[in-house]
């Protein structure tokens, strides 16, 4: 019985944190976070990638938690960097890696957040779910007077209340994010600006616009709201050139991201998800791994990509160096020198 009562909770943490299946979010009709016009991607209730399987139901969720090949973890994975402390203001283009899905980006004068998480715990349950194996690279009072800060998600492991509730008492950036989210990121504080767009839609930031793009994935803060915020990639066109970061994203057919180069032309610089990929017959549909990765590098036409989801919260079941090293055998199939794809560590610094 004790065995149970720990699966069914591994089954929720990962329900919530990952978004791994949808079969109770049909339970609820109504959406509490958007109410906006039916679209190409959105029913009337829960938002949708066209074209892209969307969910994974009880019986293929209990398969993988209870299919095993789960690689150990170690309960430290320090990083060979160490913590960051970032200049005020940038002129140029900066990137520094906090951990997980986390960066700050550094450019032209601004600074912008991605997906900040200072949590312990990737969870919406302090003593159980991912718990962190490194310190961030930056540590929160040693941020820079941050501008903006981009939410790609909602999941446990993108979204953490607590820390965009801090950086707005301290910080007052602008907060942009997909549909819906702003709801949830208020439920942290009612004070705090949000910015929320469609796919298509743009954010001006002073000299730097923020374009939302599409992802294939999907969302969920709990059992009940499956799909019903929107999820998105980024891209940020600035005087040091486009960047283009997604948070998480199955590669489906690919054509989004031919899309992003037709719209914006070739990317400067993407930084990209190459860990939580296995088993691959569960986590294909929402999260690419470090071969699609490349594939993507390479179809936006990226001078320089950066790896990161990887080697912080154990999502999934491959191991914590596991995501590097596949990186590596990526690129060399691919003919790319191996610094053309950095898997970033924290506290890790790229200039260019």
């Amino acid at each position: 019985m004790k065995r149970r009562r720990l699966i069914r909770l591994a089954s929720a943490v990962t329900v919530m944190t990952l978004g791994g299946v949808g079969y109770a979010a049909h339970r609820r009709s109504s959406n509490p976070y958007y109410g906006g016009p039916v679209s190409d991607h959105f029913d009337g209730t829960r938002f949708f990638s066209p074209g892209q399987p969307q969910d994974k139901d009880l019986v293929e969720l209990a398969r993988w938690q209870l299919g095993g090949r789960r690689e150990i973890w170690p309960s430290h994975f320090p990083s060979p960097f160490a913590a960051d402390t970032p200049p005020e203001r940038v002129a140029g283009l900066r990137v520094v890696h906090i951990g997980h899905a986390s960066l700050l980006i550094q450019v032209a004068g601004r600074n912008i957040l991605i997906d900040p998480v200072y949590a312990k715990r990737a969870s919406p349950i302090g003593f159980a779910g991912p718990r962190r194996v490194n310190p961030p690279g930056i540590a929160f009072e040693a941020l820079p007077p941050i501008d903006a800060v981009l939410i790609t998600h909602n999941h446990y492991d993108h979204l953490d209340g607590p820390t965009l509730a801090r950086l707005w008492a301290e910080h007052q950036p602008l907060f942009v994010a997909p549909l819906g989210n702003d709801a949830i990121i208020r439920s942290y504080d009612a004070t705090i600006a949000v910015e929320t767009r469609d796919w298509g839609g743009t954010v001006d930031l002073g000299g730097i616009a923020i374009h939302l793009a599409p992802a294939y994935h999907w969302s969920a803060r709990g059992m009940n709201d499956r799909r019903m915020a929107l999820w998105s990639a980024y891209v940020l066109t600035t005087p040091h050139g486009a960047l283009y970061h997604v948070g998480d994203t199955g590669y489906g057919d690919g054509a989004i991201f031919r899309t992003v180069r037709d719209r914006f032309g070739p990317m400067r610089l993407a930084t990209l998800p190459i860990g939580a990929y296995e088993p691959r017959w569960f986590m294909q549909a929402q999260h690419i791994n470090p071969e699609e990765a490349v594939r993507i590098a390479m179809e936006v036409g990226a001078a320089q990509a950066l790896g990161h989801h990887w080697g912080t919260f154990r999502l999934t079941n491959e191991g914590v160096e596991q995501p590097a090293m596949a990186l590596a055998a990526a690129l060399d199939a691919a003919s790319l020198p191996p610094d053309r794809f950095l898997a970033l560590r924290p506290g890790q610094v790229w200039t260019g």
